[in-house]
């Protein structure tokens, strides 16, 4: 985890940059965007082939970061976004959805964010930002959970993890109603619960006019601002404008062992990956070639649909960006995008999740009233080189896509290859905007300590990476669980069994020295009891995940 060589390209970018906030200057604006589900490689900017040149022209003007680190799930890593500090310690051990029954009641299993951690909009809020979100909260559900209550002057909230994209109520007759009705989700505006939501709603579309409505009310000259725009996709259901899915039709004919290749290929070109990098073969699906025509049809169909939703949200930020040209602010507002976990590899249309009334023929499939993933063989094309894919600690689960876009850093294109963790962002944003990282109490109360580490020192070149070689990292899921240390990574997948890897020399994951190393395998083993100790996980009485 110390300095590469393309790290050298952030610390040379970084050695320019001036201060963060100079006395008298004024405090930049922020702008945090987080994707849901999204591959590694979608974007433009790390090695796809989908449309996105709103994100990309962030990116290149940024610092791209390929060793930028999540939780493997979504809620797990939001709560490490906003507060700072360990999933397990936030009240996210586990998803609320999905606690075991050895871990109800337990600390760090509480499925909202506990009150003794400060999330990042009640800490620019303190500091005098105003502060607002849209998009998907995840965070809890109560009136004392919404992103209202937790710091945010104004919010447009999908409480739970996901929903129609459309807002439709499957139950509720499509043809007839004028408005659509919320079923089980919940919106909530300011706090207050909707009981239904505008007709023509779709989700990466209202979620940025909401945010963009929310910007427009603050007066001229008014105080900086803290947005989180929290889009809930390419997150399953797949689902996107008729126009968009028809610009993509064909484009994947080929299938997912040929993506795989290409985006490959691309990142090798982009100076993203060693050409001698390793993979695994895919697992869990079969090869392209041994699906039968109708199911390879409905298979291009679902990453045509999944394709046309990263093409809708790039579209969206593209309106940010637009507005905030148009307000003067682009250069004063400090832009963060990344991507919860690793791409979704379950198609949904088995699940109990699909709604019995779903439509999901060919012709059907993507409008509002059809609903289905798109399967493990276009998620490990999009996770490549990594191992695997969301819900595991593997790369694939956890290894994100992840850019920082602002003046003071330059317009080199930089690349990052220095371990990051989704818990830094807390430390980091705080630093740029120059708001002390206050420990131990805020308000008057007892509060989680911090536990990311701000990115300022490394990109201003004042030291050689975040976290040294000495310093061990942890996470752990539905008893998938990993940590790093250095360069040495011991993964379990949820079965009980570590391997050891090398992840500098073969971040697919590829070769297990674990019985080549035992006196390796062992120090990281003990390291992970220690932080198991600390952040108190409490492990499922079972295996949870399918096992590769």
């Amino acid at each position: 985890m110390g300095k590469t060589p393309l790290a050298m390209a952030v610390l040379l970018a970084g050695a320019i940059m001036s201060a963060s906030v100079q006395a008298g200057a004024r405090q930049p604006n922020v702008l945090v965007i987080v994707a849901d589900d999204l591959a590694f490689s979608d974007l433009g900017a790390f090695g796809g082939e989908i449309d996105t040149p709103n994100l990309d022209a962030l990116a290149r003007e940024g610092v791209r970061f390929t060793g930028f680190h999540t939780a493997p799930t979504c809620s797990p890593s939001r709560a490490m976004l906003l507060t700072g500090t360990d999933s397990h310690r936030a009240g996210f051990g586990t998803m609320a959805e999905r606690v075991a029954p050895n871990q109800k009641g337990r600390p760090g299993y509480e499925g909202y964010l506990r009150p003794d951690v400060v999330t990042l909009a009640e800490r620019f809020a303190a500091a005098g930002y105003r502060t607002m979100m849209a998009g998907k909260w995840h965070m809890g559900l109560a009136p004392q959970q919404d992103p209202h209550a937790r710091g945010f002057q104004h919010s447009f909230a999908l409480l739970q993890g996901s929903h129609n994209h459309y807002g439709l109520d499957f139950a509720a007759d499509l043809n007839k109603a004028p408005e659509q009705n919320t079923g089980g989700a919940v919106y909530t505006e300011d706090g207050v619960r909707l009981a239904q939501l505008p007709r023509g709603f779709y989700s990466s579309d209202f979620f940025t006019s909401k945010l963009l409505e929310f910007l427009g009310r603050r007066d001229e000259g008014a105080k900086p601002f803290f947005a989180y725009l929290a889009f809930s996709a390419p997150h399953w259901p797949l689902q996107a404008p008729r126009e968009v899915i028809e610009k993509y039709k064909g484009r994947y004919d080929q299938g997912y062992d040929r993506l795989r290749e290409s985006r490959l290929a691309r990142q090798a070109g982009l100076g993203l990956l060693a050409p001698s990098t390793q993979v695994r073969p895919m697992v869990m699906t079969r090869r392209w070639d041994e699906l039968d025509p109708e199911r390879q049809r409905l298979a291009a169909r679902d990453m045509e649909v999944y394709a046309a939703m990263v093409d809708r949200l790039d579209q969206n930020v593209g309106r940010v960006v637009s507005a905030l040209k148009r307000s003067g602010e682009l250069d004063d507002t400090l832009i963060l995008f990344l991507s919860d976990n690793g791409p979704e590899g379950r198609d949904t249309a088995t699940t109990k999740e699909m709604p019995a009334s779903a439509d999901n023929r060919l012709e059907n499939r993507g409008n509002a009233t059809s609903y289905f993933g798109y399967g493990p063989g276009w998620a490990q094309a999009g996770s490549a080189p990594s191992w695997l894919i969301k819900y595991y600690a593997t790369e694939g689960g956890t290894r994100n896509a992840a850019f920082l876009r602002y003046p003071g850093l330059g317009r080199s294109g930089a690349v990052s290859t220095a371990f990051l963790s989704i818990m830094d962002v807390t430390p980091t944003l705080l630093e740029f905007a120059g708001i002390p990282l206050t420990d131990g109490s805020f308000q008057g109360r007892a509060i989680e300590p911090l536990r990311g580490r701000s990115w300022v020192p490394y990109l201003k070149g004042r030291r050689e990476y975040v976290y040294g070689p000495d310093d061990a990292i942890g996470t752990e899921v539905f008893g998938s669980r990993s940590l790093r240390q250095g360069d040495w990574k011991i993964t379990d997948t949820g079965n009980g069994a570590w391997r050891l890897f090398d992840v500098a020399r073969d971040p697919g994951e590829t070769h297990d020295l674990s019985a080549e190393m035992p006196d390796r395998l062992k120090q990281l083993e003990a390291a992970w009891g220690s932080y198991a100790r600390d952040v108190g996980v409490v492990a499922p009485p079972m295996a949870v995940l399918p096992q590769p």
